[in-house]
């Protein structure tokens, strides 16, 4: 076999070995780091919501003091608060955020601090227990930007 059909030969089992360890070894989603207080209940349920699509949670224990510190460590204005705090891929998520939206914000990779659903809204993941009675109420998820400046991601309605 000449030199340059050798070269070809290699290259292409390389590819298919390639190929294959992609298949067997789908690339993994980023961690979803969460920081909440241990009795908070939706937050338990916006975890188990980000799980049940797919996404891994590494959840933190904290205070209220020292939650309200890490948001701010992470440059997120008060008044985007909620009951929970997160980072993933360099992204803050506060609040009560859709695992629909953080897959939007992952792959559109907008030039931003993150996403927030201020307060608790009903009918948002992890607030739509049975225990709400089926409610839904109207919610915006904010994109945010540094400074304190927010825009529409998505809204719920």
């Amino acid at each position: 076999m000449n030199r340059r059909k050798l070269l070809q030969t290699a290259l292409a089992l390389a590819a298919g070995t390639l190929a294959g360890l992609a298949r067997a070894n789908p690339p993994q989603r980023p961690v979803i780091e969460v920081w909440k207080t241990p009795s908070c209940g939706c937050c338990h349920d916006w975890i188990r919501h980000l799980q049940t699509k797919g996404f891994e949670v590494r959840a933190h224990d904290v205070s209220d003091a020292r939650k309200r510190e890490i948001r701010q460590r992470l440059g997120l204005a008060d008044k985007f608060g909620s009951c929970h705090t997160a980072l993933v891929h360099g992204y803050v998520l506060e609040g009560h955020v859709p695992a629909r939206e953080i897959e939007r914000l992952l792959q559109d990779q907008p030039r931003a601090l993150g996403l927030a659903v201020p307060g608790m809204p009903v009918g948002a993941p992890g607030m739509d227990g049975p225990e709400y009675g089926g409610r839904k109420d109207p919610y915006d998820v904010l994109l945010v930007q540094g400074g304190g400046n927010a825009t529409v991601f998505q809204s719920y309605r």
